[in-house]
């Protein structure tokens, strides 16, 4: 019997870990962390302008069908709602145009841009960067030639 119950505390003794080796373990976590965190974090900023991107083309797409049917574009004053709700001087609107009774924010929960020179346009559906630059700030600085 005393052979029995010393086998039972040895293998009691023997099952959890220590706590140098939780430490060390936390500290391998701890330094991948480090190595891949950084990297990571990147991937997910670049994940939200390229969303952002996508969801502009989206809205851009839905405007196109807007100007199909009601034969100009949204003003001004009007903006992305147009997707929406029906404005008060169009006869042919068919929409809503997007899903859903909202318009999008973007990934940084700020509403998109909307442009446009004219009835006929062009339009231009944009967005702002965390830095405080909108996409299509960002596009012209880039296709204008450096003095």
């Amino acid at each position: 019997m005393p052979e029995l119950a010393h086998t039972l505390s040895r293998r009691r003794r023997q099952a959890g870990f220590t706590l140098v080796e939780a430490l060390i373990v936390l500290a391998i976590i701890g330094l991948i962390m480090q190595l891949v965190g950084p990297r990571v974090m990147t991937y997910w900023a670049d994940a939200k302008v390229k969303s952002a991107g996508v969801q502009a083309e989206r809205l851009a797409s839905a405007l196109e069908l807007f100007y199909l049917d009601a034969g100009r574009y949204p003003t001004a004053a009007e903006g992305l709602r147009a997707l929406v709700e029906a404005p008060a001087r169009v006869e042919r609107w068919n929409g809503p145009y997007i899903k859903g009774n909202a318009i999008p924010l973007d990934p940084w929960g700020q509403p998109y841009i909307y442009r446009v020179s004219g009835p006929n346009g062009p339009i231009e559906v944009s967005f702002r960067h965390p830095d405080g630059k909108d996409a299509g700030e960002r596009r012209r600085q880039a296709s204008s030639p450096t003095q």
